[in-house]
């Protein structure tokens, strides 16, 4: 540990000398990924298709990380420029870079385990640093990598489009590197164990109060408080496992997650990975962040509004949406969420999650039905995740609604997750109410990192934003929670002034 921390403090000190330059170089170790050194990943089951995976599987890998194909020597690929590679942008026709090689992933969208709007989205661009963030486990993907390789970038042309930062970007994978050095990808297992322990310890105290002091109406609303804590408490664990930051291996982290968004948040899994890594590898770009589309209840940002308003749309009155966000909130868990998720569920036809979470009411009710009956535990289901919402909603959106929201300007990595996010100032009771997404810059940057390491990495990042000018927003938990409504009524206004500005105009013209 003090290792880390001198290291962590000499490569800070590097940060803020102004000509530092730092160069992204390949090693040539075994276990080296097409995009630098790492570790494999695999997120989910690719149907009938599979790799060939055999006991020459892994010289192959390794031939590939140096530069190198198996199949395909270096000097038989063929070479693109940016122009060719960004007019291959459309849903039926998708090629992506990843550290200079070009990849066509036209047919591979499908089955891609996070969703084929991801490739969409960075159809034509370099995807080195999101493909590094994502993935864990590196290795293992390069056997899928591998048949999708149709040539490199030509000799003269950049690593990254032109309009990209690139001495950022080669800082930032230097960053990266230094972090694996000191192993801060690597999960303390004790630490993810013991906020199990705690969920499940709540959840017990609730049922032992009940059985002991029976269900009267100030044992169920204390009982109510426990298990809210312990809802909201799995909802942060299972956005840890969802992210593969757990366990070293990808199976692990898949079947913990099932444990706990399905059966202790009877919630869908596949709705979950869905939305939330388009989240991620576009955070409030319209049209591409489900989370910044939240018509027809708001309107975020400064386009969106004035859009809308000059379109004369008007579902609702989005003058006062920020007033109505508070009547919202108490239901955005037991039936917004619920509804997505049956709709994921039929959509997607996941009956996987179908028997994961029905193991969640046949807890409740044996654990709670003797106290209330069906009718009694469902309207208990209904409260508590009633009391959760305020909770999920404000720390999800505290970091995110208030910041930048753009149309796709295709920034690099580090740009794109920095503007779009913000941090809340660290405590203990900061980083146990809101699961350490506290540090949302931090997350963003390095998804797959174990959140208790955040705090170690923080002083880098804000070193690295430093140095290239980038802005690293740190807000109190109150102001952050403020910044929401604030930011709902500045786009509300924004609304009003575009759409009664442009009814005015169209009558003058009339007339």
């Amino acid at each position: 540990m003090f290792q880390s921390e001198v290291r962590i403090r000499n490569f800070r000190s590097q940060l803020r000398k102004p000509s530092m330059e730092v160069k992204f170089e390949e090693k040539n170790e075994g276990n080296e990924s097409l995009v630098g050194n790492g570790r494999p990943y695999l997120s989910q089951k690719l149907g009938n298709w599979k790799p060939e995976a055999n006991e020459k599987a892994e010289p192959s890998v390794k031939q590939e990380a140096n530069g190198k194909c198996c199949d395909m020597p270096r000097k038989m690929l063929n070479t693109y420029s940016w122009q060719e590679i960004q007019s291959h942008k459309q849903k039926a026709d998708q090629w992506l870079v990843i550290n200079r090689k070009v990849y066509d992933v036209t047919g591979w969208a499908n089955r891609h385990p996070g969703g084929s709007r991801i490739l969409n989205h960075y159809a034509g661009e370099d995807a080195t640093d999101v493909f590094r963030a994502m993935h864990p486990q590196l290795d293992v993907v390069q056997l899928y990598l591998k048949p999708l390789l149709i040539g490199e970038l030509a000799p003269g042309e950049p690593s990254q489009e032109r309009n990209k930062n690139s001495q950022l970007v080669e800082d930032f994978q230097e960053l990266r590197r230094k972090l694996e050095d000191m192993n801060m990808f690597n999960a303390n297992l004790g630490f993810f164990f013991l906020h199990l322990a705690q969920i499940l310890i709540l959840e017990a105290l609730a049922w032992l109060m009940l059985w002991h002091f029976g269900n009267g109406w100030c044992i169920t609303i204390f009982a109510s408080f426990l298990l809210t804590i312990s809802q909201a408490q799995s909802g942060f664990l299972q956005h840890d496992a969802g992210h593969l930051s757990i366990f070293k291996k990808s199976n692990w982290n898949r079947l913990m997650h099932k444990f706990l968004i399905c059966h202790l948040k009877a919630m869908s899994r596949n709705w979950w990975n869905s939305g939330h890594w388009q989240h991620h590898v576009k955070t409030n770009i319209y049209h591409k962040d489900p989370d910044v589309n939240l018509l027809p209840l708001f309107l975020v940002g400064d386009l969106q509004p004035v859009e809308c308003g000059k379109k004369k749309i008007k579902y609702i009155n989005y003058e006062k949406q920020h007033l109505y966000f508070y009547m919202v909130l108490p239901f955005t868990m037991p039936i917004y969420s619920q509804f997505l998720t049956v709709r994921q569920i039929f959509r997607q036809r996941c009956w996987e999650d179908v028997a994961w979470i029905s193991t969640f009411y046949i807890r409740f009710f044996i654990t709670f039905g003797p106290f209330y009956g069906i009718f009694g535990t469902l309207c208990l289901i209904y409260l508590v995740k009633s009391l959760e919402s305020p909770w999920i909603i404000y720390v999800t959106q505290m970091s995110h609604l208030s910041m930048q929201m753009s149309r796709e300007e295709n920034r690099d990595w580090v740009s794109t997750q920095v503007l779009a996010s913000c941090n809340v100032e660290q405590s203990f009771f900061n980083d146990w109410f809101t699961g350490h997404l506290n540090f949302q810059i931090e997350h963003h940057l390095f998804p797959t990192m174990p959140r208790h390491n955040y705090h170690k990495v923080a002083p880098l990042v804000r070193s690295l934003c430093a140095k290239h000018g980038l802005q690293y927003v740190n807000k109190p938990l109150l102001k952050a929670f403020g910044d929401i409504v604030r930011a709902l009524k500045k786009s509300g206004a924004l609304w009003k002034d575009a759409y009664y500005k442009t009814g005015k105009h169209d009558a003058e013209s009339q007339t």
